[in-house]
């Protein structure tokens, strides 16, 4: 299978969310010219994005939505519930496991550690705050697929080892610190604090 670009998945995404919107209004087909005004894309980089999973669609007739939708939601795990656990339950953690948003789209938050023993047995929602010495037995028990380190910098990578020891290979970092992790393991950087200078580099330098 081809290298797919990062770019390329959040494009899916995208497509996905203009798809399932043409579904729900009941339009049969869309054109990639269409689908690429819709994003802002060209028609080619559309019919490039998709063409990295295949054929879609039929030429001169589009692309029918109802495929189109199964078949993105398959491609980019859609079809399922992903197991997710918060390391740090901080305001942030706090914050992640409350927002029911992410039921929405297959993610389950069902476990939240941490170090502080003050935290632990205290509940975030319907979530029971468990110690971080046992989350080995958490990861295996409630089949965790996806860890969210949500810990101060200089803990984030003991946290991240502890997690690949367990056998989670996708990790979402919201610690300020790059992770050193081998090939296998993916690694999202959430750096908050960078996006909002990136937004006050805008305002400094608007005419």
């Amino acid at each position: 299978m081809k290298k797919v670009p990062e770019g390329t998945i959040s494009r899916l995404f995208i497509y996905l969310r203009e798809i399932t919107e043409l579904a729900r209004m009941n339009i049969r087909t869309i054109s990639s010219a269409e689908l690429g005004e819709r994003t802002n894309l060209s028609d080619a980089q559309v019919r490039k994005d998709l063409g990295y999973f295949g054929h879609f669609g039929v030429s001169g007739a589009g692309y029918d939505t109802n495929e189109l939708k199964q078949a993105l939601e398959k491609i980019l795990g859609k079809d399922k519930t992903w197991n997710v656990a918060v390391v740090g339950v901080g305001q942030l953690g706090s914050a992640l496991i409350s927002y029911s948003g992410f039921k929405k789209h297959g993610l389950q938050f069902i476990a939240a550690l941490d170090a502080d023993t003050k935290k632990v047995g205290k509940k975030v929602g319907e979530i029971t705050i468990e110690s971080i010495g046992e989350l080995p037995k958490v990861v295996s028990n409630k089949k965790i697929t996806i860890g969210i380190i949500a810990v101060p910098a200089e803990g984030a990578q003991e946290v991240a080892e502890k997690l690949m020891a367990a056998g989670v290979e996708c990790l979402l970092n919201f610690a300020p610190v790059s992770l050193n992790v081998p090939e296998n393991v993916k690694v999202k950087d959430v750096d908050l604090s960078r996006e909002l200078e990136t937004l006050s580099y805008f305002l400094a330098n608007k005419k």
